[in-house]
């Protein structure tokens, strides 16, 4: 008898646990690959967290084809291992009620396939894969090309172990969120253009580990669009990036605040910007980040930083933010392998008159590049300051600086900066000098090798 009771207790629970799981193909998914399943998705989704929350799973070995789905309460998105959740290719199917790009100028990103709004302690997981389908023949410009999620204003957020591929725009935008965990994710985002992989804006308590990215655009962002959602309580750890622009970009839209970021155990490669793209311009502060334990192979800029005056955001007013401050930043063991790239390789750091970068460690790195600069190089002078007219509407990129006259290190408008132990390594001869210092105060320098050879401070070019 007892023996009985306790099959009866256990087939009970097998029951409860079942009840759990709500499998989209109960709810009418047909699964094909074809079919638009978006009303079966959803009705999984209401059912869920109408119960109190559970599983919605894909089903392994099969593709389902969706609209926008809406994310909610107590609701983990579940996909099989070999299932593909895939975007629909007509933009039709993708609802308008799912917020905005906050970037100026960029209306054409407004839709997503995954949305959520105010939502508490939902996840996606599982070994499957979540297909944007964004490809420039079903989305551009003139039709529209969404996101593959957006959230806003929600907490307690998971992101584990899936593929993330092929979204028309940015994979995510989490805006305004709190209490994110990202682990073990792939993402590939290199069929359309602006594939930002992830995107923070406004967030705290942020967590991404373990996780791959090669994309068309920045891998992963930290903004801050409003000036009373600050981003802040970011690690990032275990990574590997690749991409067309930034590898991670801290900054553009920042009209909040930056602070208490870090960023370990990463490698960067083939990335045609920049590794570490850190820029303020919007009015916010941005201070107390540290980057340790990185390598970087063909990563043009290891290390890119701007301090200047740019309006960014959609919601921002025509009139540009006074300058407020940047500041408390150390960089630490970085080996950054450039020998195949051109002269322009370079640890670029620039604030502006009367509005320097404060407060800056840079130490243990060993920087190897290809070397060519010229003797009309290393004597320029005047190189353009990122003021409103040399923008003229757009963002700080290095372009419009142009050649640098230092092969290693070029600081300008800086407050407060050591440097120790800094190497760098040229395959051919580079005119230009080392580390060139320009309008910088306070600067404690340690060890400095340029070819093995130790460059004693007062060889260090200052302007």
């Amino acid at each position: 008898m007892k023996i009985w009771s306790i099959l009866i207790v256990f087939l009970h629970l097998g029951i409860a646990l079942q009840a759990k799981d709500y499998h989209v193909e109960d709810y009418g998914a047909v699964a094909d690959g074809s079919t638009r399943d978006t009303p079966a998705v959803q009705a999984a989704i209401d059912a869920c967290t109408a119960a109190g929350g559970g599983r919605v799973v894909i089903p392994g070995g099969k593709t389902v084809v969706i609209g926008t789905i809406y994310l909610k309460d107590h609701v983990t998105l579940y996909l099989e291992n070999g299932s593909i959740l895939k975007g629909s290719p007509d933009i039709a199917d993708y609802a308008t009620d799912t917020h905005k790009n906050m970037y100026k100028n960029e209306p054409h990103m407004d839709r997503c396939l995954i949305f959520a709004k105010n939502a508490y302690s939902f996840a996606i997981e599982g070994h499957g894969t979540i297909d944007g389908n964004g490809h420039t023949r079903f989305f551009n410009g003139k039709t529209g090309r969404p996101m593959m999620m957006r959230f806003i204003n929600c907490r307690n957020i998971h992101l584990k172990d899936v593929n993330l591929i092929n979204p028309a725009a940015w994979t995510s935008a989490w805006l305004y969120c709190d209490d994110i965990v990202v682990e073990g994710i792939r993402i590939y985002s290199r069929s359309n253009h602006n594939g930002d992989g992830l995107d923070f804006d406004g967030c705290t308590d942020v967590r991404v580990s373990n996780s791959s990215f090669d994309t068309s655009d920045d891998s992963i962002c930290l903004q801050a669009s409003r000036p009373d959602k600050p981003c802040k309580n970011v690690v990032v750890t275990n990574c590997t990036f690749t991409s067309k622009w930034a590898g991670l970009r801290i900054g553009l839209l920042s009209r909040g605040n930056f602070e208490s970021v870090t960023v370990s155990n990463c490698t960067f490669r083939d990335i045609q910007d920049s590794g570490l793209k850190i820029q303020m311009n919007e009015g916010g502060e941005m201070k107390n980040m540290v980057f340790s334990n990185l390598v970087m192979k063909n990563v043009p800029r290891p290390v890119f930083m701007t301090f200047a005056q740019q309006r960014a955001c959609v919601d921002a007013p025509k009139e540009m933010y006074p300058m407020k401050a940047m500041h408390s930043f150390i960089f630490d063991k970085i080996i950054a392998d450039n020998r195949e790239l051109d002269k322009n390789s370079a640890f670029f750091i620039t604030g502006m008159p009367e509005h320097p970068i404060e407060n800056i460690s840079i130490s243990n790195v060993l920087f190897t590049v290809s070397g060519g600069g010229t003797k009309e190089e290393a004597d320029q002078q005047d190189l353009p300051e990122y003021t409103l007219d040399v923008l003229d509407g757009w963002w700080p990129e290095f372009r419009l600086v142009g050649t640098l006259p230092a092969y290693g290190l070029y600081l300008r408008h800086v407050d407060g900066v050591k440097i120790d132990n800094f190497e760098v390594i040229t395959v051919d001869t580079d005119q230009r000098p080392p580390v060139v210092l320009e309008d910088v105060e306070n600067a404690f320098l340690g060890t400095v090798l340029a070819n093995y050879s130790l460059i004693k401070p007062k060889k260090i070019v200052k302007r």
